[in-house]
């Protein structure tokens, strides 16, 4: 079992120091992860800032190049690599095999829009100053960029940051999760090999402390931040001047009005809530379901749910696997018993064995019970039941988090309605806020983000607009 290297300055160096990797799972090895030392992580910005002036000089059809040369080695790593994912993350192999294809698809998608970094003519004779003259609009690479990401889709939101990096001529400094850096980790030798200029793009899993100077060194243009609210929020007010975008956590709801397909909205909401064990910031996490059918709803709910299947990651049959670890199983099950106490019915599950927790139903719990304020972050939903469509809209505006929301309905009235007053990134109509295209703008309001990703979006984010203003 050999430790990956580290991706620092242009080439692949052996760590001094590792941490060791296990299966949430059962607990077994499954493989040591290097460590990047501060002095390291200092390092490798000052190579991402050397190689920006090469990556930006870098030409459309070179960038583009490189990304189709990271996602064709990718690809012949597919089955590998998704094993180890599946092994490091506890994913359910069916959704790590997903992840995988789901990154290449934004390689390829980054590799199309690296020749699409388009300008604009402006006509400045709008007032007789400005006779004679014209304007070129051009966006300009921001270098270096800090990039931090999750463990909940390690590989797919590393690449979320690193493709639209390299399409627009960006450097960037990588620190992947520590609970399953493995995946990530293979990127390294590719990179090398791709044609992107070498020192441009780094990868330093590091201890928290040492990731400092990825937020306070004053040569990082731009932070890209993917995880808890409570963090980004701090991230962003360390950071200053800086540029910073935040893909942080939401408490995803759903509306199901009467005039909804129950029985598909009831296999979206199974699906959406508990896949991953809802280790995911638009999870369904509040379901809720119009009085005239909400008693259907919910039981046909919780018996979908009692049928989910679970077991080893590597299994295919598996449906839902374990939480990353055995505190963040120990915290849910905390919320549910006080949810219990506070009024809710505890419709099925609510127990754990180790950090598997049990997918979870609860029925009614107060609007002020952490399951419905808080961000679980678990396999498990609320329902609760409204009586008109302002009311549901109101109880989803409630939350300080907004970043997508799900409304079952065929009624094309409410579903512009919905669009115009809930307070979030996107309102997915006839399904779940979990839909997403990685193409797609994406991202959040209120505590649950800044700024937007998604190929196209993010390269706008990580560049800066530039005129030229010419007299003829």
């Amino acid at each position: 079992m050999t430790t990956p290297p580290l991706l620092l300055a242009g080439a692949l160096r052996s760590p001094s120091r590792t941490a060791e990797i296990r299966s949430p799972w059962d607990d077994t090895l499954v493989g040591r992860a290097p460590l990047a030392t501060r002095a390291e992580v200092v390092e490798a910005i000052g190579a991402a800032a050397d190689a920006a002036p090469a990556a930006a000089a870098l030409p459309s059809h070179a960038r583009a190049a490189a990304l189709h040369s990271l996602r064709n080695g990718l690809a012949t790593r597919r089955t590998r690599l998704a094993e180890l994912l599946a092994r490091e993350a506890g994913k359910p192999i069916a959704l790590a095999a997903l992840e995988f294809d789901r990154a290449l698809f934004v390689l390829e998608i980054a590799a199309e829009e690296a020749k699409r970094m388009n300008g604009e003519v402006l006509p400045l004779d709008l007032l007789p100053a400005g006779e004679g003259r014209w304007a070129l609009s051009r966006r300009f690479p921001l270098a270096p960029i800090s990039a931090i990401t999750p463990f909940n889709f390690p590989l797919l939101l590393t690449v979320h940051k690193l493709a639209p990096a390299m399409a627009c001529g960006a450097t960037m400094v990588l620190k992947p999760p520590p609970q399953d850096p493995l995946t990530v980790m293979a990127l390294g030798e590719l990179l090398l090999e791709c044609g992107y200029p070498k020192g441009a793009v780094n990868i330093v899993p590091c201890a928290v402390e040492d990731a400092a100077p990825l937020i306070d060194d004053p040569r990082v243009r731009m932070l890209t931040f993917t995880g808890s609210a409570a963090v980004g929020w701090e991230l962003r007010r360390r950071a200053g001047n800086r540029k910073v975008t935040l893909e942080l956590g939401g408490n995803a709801a759903v509306i199901v009005e009467p005039d909804a397909d129950l029985a598909y909205a009831v296999q979206r909401c199974v699906a959406g809530g508990f896949g991953y064990a809802g280790q995911s910031c638009i999870s369904v996490q509040r379901i809720l379901v119009h009085e005239d059918v909400a008693d259907e709803f919910t039981r046909e709910l919780v018996a979908a749910v009692e049928a989910l299947r679970h077991g080893d990651a590597l299994d295919p049959a598996t449906e839902v696997g374990p939480m990353i670890d055995e505190r963040s199983a120990e915290r849910v099950v905390g919320w549910i018993e006080d949810a219990v106490v506070a009024g809710a019915q505890l419709a099925t599950g609510g127990t754990r064995d180790r950090n598997w927790l049990a997918p979870s139903v609860l029925i009614d719990a107060p609007r002020e019970a952490k399951v419905n304020v808080e961000e679980v972050f678990a396999p498990l939903v609320t329902v609760q039941r409204y009586r008109d469509f302002a009311e549901a809209v109101q109880e989803v505006n409630a939350s300080r988090y907004g970043l997508q929301a799900g409304v079952f309905t065929r009624d094309i009235q409410r579903a512009l309605g919905a669009w115009s007053s809930l307070e979030v990134g996107a309102v997915v109509v006839g399904d779940i806020p979990g839909f997403r295209m990685d193409h797609m703008p994406y991202g959040g309001v209120k505590d649950s983000g800044l700024g937007r990703e998604g190929v196209r979006a993010a390269m706008e984010e990580m560049t800066e607009e530039r005129l030229l203003i010419v007299r003829q």
